[in-house]
């Protein structure tokens, strides 16, 4: 192990997780963007980030849960979490694994720069639409070692589904209900667990906790976000065609 490297990458997971809980979420993508810089293995990237985001999360979601409306998540919940299960049981192969994270990446890159929509009346999901949403979310999730709020959360607002507040909420405890789900089928599949995690925990845990306090309060939330669409960008392309 390169100790000055995983220093940089401390760092890295530090500053996510400020980043991500500023706005609400949990930073799996982040995670894997700074792991795949880094040069760490897939069979590293998934579990870790699946930790990491599991830390955030408790985190995200204790700090939105007055807004948490429970009918607007279980329909995705439902299903999304033992697919989540059944994602992180499997182990994609490498190059598989490779254009799927970086796909999701590049998703997400795109999906950061997409003006939000303004405030309305949310109307209650439709089951037809919430349980396949959430199912096909949850597989994705345990698959790649992510949570998935990254794709619940614009669905949410531009369904009209919840408001902005709402949609965080949901969508952070769907994230930490699907990492730890995810991590679970991982365990379960009798994979092994990376022995450098809790460094990575405490800068994790430091990083989400002053975001959740200090960034969402005070930090513009578009500058974030296209800061975090340009890691997301350089590491999708690193695993598509590097």
């Amino acid at each position: 192990m390169d100790w000055s490297l995983f220093a940089w990458v401390m760092a890295g997971v530090w500053l996510v997780a400020a980043l991500y809980a500023s706005v609400g979420h949990a930073g799996a993508s982040g995670y894997i963007a700074v792991m795949t810089l880094a040069g760490f293995a897939p069979t590293v990237i998934k579990p870790m980030a699946l930790m990491l985001n599991i830390l955030v999360a408790l985190i995200a979601t204790w700090q939105f849960a007055p807004y948490f409306e429970w009918r607007r998540f279980w329909p995705f919940a439902l299903l999304a979490f033992p697919l989540a299960f059944v994602g992180g049981y499997f182990a994609a192969p490498p190059e598989v694994f490779k254009r799927l994270v970086g796909s999701i990446l590049w998703l997400s890159a795109v999906r950061l720069w997409l003006p939000k929509p303004g405030e309305g009346t949310a109307r209650q999901p439709t089951l037809g639409w919430a349980l396949p949403s959430g199912a096909g979310i949850g597989l994705l999730s345990g698959l790649t070692g992510t949570g998935g709020g990254i794709f619940l959360t614009p669905l949410l607002l531009f369904a009209r589904w919840a408001e902005t507040k709402t949609a965080s909420a949901v969508s952070a405890a769907f994230i930490l209900g699907n990492s730890l789900a995810g991590l679970l089928g991982y365990v379960a599949a009798a994979a092994p667990l990376p022995i450098f995690a809790w460094p990575l925990f405490g800068a994790a845990l430091a990083g989400g906790w002053l975001g959740a306090r200090l960034g969402s309060r005070r930090l513009p939330p578009r500058v974030i976000e296209r800061a975090l669409s340009a890691v997301l960008i350089v590491a999708g392309g690193k695993l598509l065609f590097g």
